[in-house]
């Protein structure tokens, strides 16, 4: 039995427009992989209890309320949820520039009320075109350690978050782009306050003090993390944010920004290998939403690169012929089948999910009402099925090694509706807490890429996520939207950071509200619990720790 801690998650309940956020928790565990990672994104800082409320017009949801503020500014001014969205992102990348920003990569679902269509753009970062499958394998033929491998150069993957906000106010934005990052530029330029948790994650992390720009900007002159309250001003991040706001996304991805990015990447001593034409070349991807019936709902999530929206679809359809409603949330039961569905749907996972251009997934079979059902049968009331094993799903063409690589995101969720009932929900990250650690031009670099298994082969078998040029690494971010079947009515805006755990953590939510029918304040707090095909996990200092005996 493992124990978790507290984080954060963001989750919207349309239908009367409940919202709450930042108090769901986390589990851990070690995955039992080639790479050992630390499995929790972030160190905890505390948690604190929030209060239902309800919006009627539109509504923002971010991890910290400077970002949601800058996001309600932009609905306010007449703009969409994408354009709230931006401006939400931009101020994110400031004040809590540990889980995500510009020098990171995204998930993001779009909700066109007036088309009733949903859409989905993959802003992942990709590996650079020098990239090999030996890129974290040591001279002595082994894997690197996790920590070796993430701070410098080599665990960069190429940005995806400029160009995914530039691509989704080309097709959804009502303002001028200019307009959206003027809250991020007045408050890297005026300053604000560090947040307790950033102060906290900046004391916690050894290697900020040994990356000179990092500790520059966090550290004060004792070479301590800067105290709470402490005034930060960000003018390089101000300078990219105006280059950006009058260029386009080119203005990242080219001239001297892009310069500076292949110098922190190359120059460092533990080098990566991207170059100007890497980030040049970099391109969203419009992906068709993975979508599937629960009850009497309609769900959709992102297809791969992400396995978020497979699994999370996987967990709720091998659960979907049990009387979820009957049990209490907080039994030895209800515990019980979610890790159970969990175990069954991570040994899928990490058998056959990665970037689909590069592997054949069978997307369509494994969320098959059939192939699910089936599954569901190796569920026992009684006792734990132990290690799952992956099944054999409709359109499976491609024998694959098993690959549990448990990626550690430093993540964020934005959530958002506006007055018309469009829609956004946003999964972006930099991967790690504060990233590669490596900082350029006022904001923090990825180490995406440690999200490839370091491994390429495993037992003579290829590995579905092992590294290749240009390939995007596998992801856990589980952005959804939930419409009622009968109607196509947009009632749920879910998502949350947690890495790997982000899967048990929005399915549990889903199964709180869709079955116990919890508002989502409480399915939120709610005690969490899942697997991730190892041990049942259970969440530290709460009620369910007086269930761990029966199971």
């Amino acid at each position: 039995m493992t124990t978790i801690h507290p984080c954060s998650s963001v989750f919207i309940r349309v239908l009367r427009f409940w919202l709450a956020s930042l108090s769901i928790a986390l589990a851990f565990a070690t995955p039992a992989t080639a790479q050992l990672r630390p499995s929790q994104p972030e160190p905890p800082s505390g948690w604190t209890a929030k209060k239902l409320f309800t919006a009627k017009r539109h509504v923002v949801v971010a991890a910290h309320p400077l970002a949601a503020q800058a996001g309600l500014a932009m609905l306010e001014k007449g703009g969409s949820a994408v354009d709230a969205a931006i401006a939400t992102q931009l101020v994110l990348g400031l004040v809590e520039p540990q889980a995500s920003g510009l020098g990171g990569g995204a998930f993001l679902l779009v909700h066109d009320a007036a088309g009733k269509r949903t859409v989905a753009y993959d802003g992942r970062e990709t590996a650079p075109s020098g990239a090999t499958p030996q890129l974290f394998v040591g001279a002595d033929g082994k894997p690197m350690a996790f920590r070796a491998a993430v701070v410098g150069g080599r665990s960069i993957g190429v940005p995806g978050t400029p160009r995914l906000l530039e691509v989704a106010h080309a097709r959804h934005g009502k303002l001028p782009w200019a307009t959206l990052f003027q809250p991020a530029i007045a408050l890297a330029e005026k300053g604000f306050p560090m947040s307790e948790r950033l102060h906290e994650l900046v004391a916690k992390d050894p290697s900020l003090a040994s990356q000179p720009a990092a500790a520059a900007y966090f550290l004060g002159p004792d070479g301590k993390a800067k105290p709470a309250g402490t005034i930060l001003r960000n003018p390089e991040y101000a300078k990219t944010l105006r280059a950006i706001a009058a260029k386009g996304s080119d203005a990242f991805y080219t001239g001297e920004v892009a310069q500076a990015i292949v110098a922190a990447v190359r120059g460092h001593a533990n080098p990566g290998s991207m170059t100007l034409d890497d980030l040049a070349g970099y391109r969203v991807r419009d992906a068709e939403p993975v979508c599937g019936d629960y009850r009497a709902w309609r769900l959709c999530g992102m297809p791969p690169s992400s396995s978020g929206g497979i699994a999370v679809l996987q967990i709720l359809g091998v659960l979907e012929g049990r009387d979820l409603a009957a049990l209490r949330p907080d039994s030895a039961e209800a515990v019980h089948y979610l890790a159970e569905a969990g175990r069954l749907a991570f040994a899928d996972r990490n058998r056959y999910v990665a970037d689909d251009r590069f592997v054949d997934v069978p997307v369509a079979g494994l969320v098959d009402r059939g192939y699910l059902a089936a599954r569901a049968k190796l569920i026992s009331p009684e006792k734990s099925m132990g290690k799952a094993r992956p099944g054999t799903p409709p359109g499976l063409k491609v024998a694959l090694a098993d690959d549990p690589v448990d990626e550690v995101p430093g993540t964020s969720q934005i959530a958002i509706v506006d007055a018309k009932g469009n829609a956004v929900s946003m999964t972006t990250t930099i991967e790690g807490f504060f990233g590669s650690k490596q900082m350029v031009r006022g904001f923090l670099l990825n180490n995406e890429l440690t999200d490839f298994n370091f491994r390429p082969v495993e037992d003579g078998l290829a590995v579905a996520n092992a590294v290749a040029p240009g390939k995007r690494p596998r992801s856990s971010m589980a952005p959804f939207l939930v419409f009622d079947r009968a109607g196509g009515r947009l009632e749920e805006v879910v998502g949350s950071p947690g890495g790997s755990l982000i899967i048990n953590y929005v399915a549990k939510t889903l199964v709180a509200t869709l079955d116990w029918k919890l508002d989502m304040q409480s399915a939120i707090a709610l005690p969490n619990r899942g697997s991730r095909g190892g041990p049942t996990e259970i969440e530290k200092g709460t009620e369910l720790e007086g269930v761990a005996a029966t199971l």
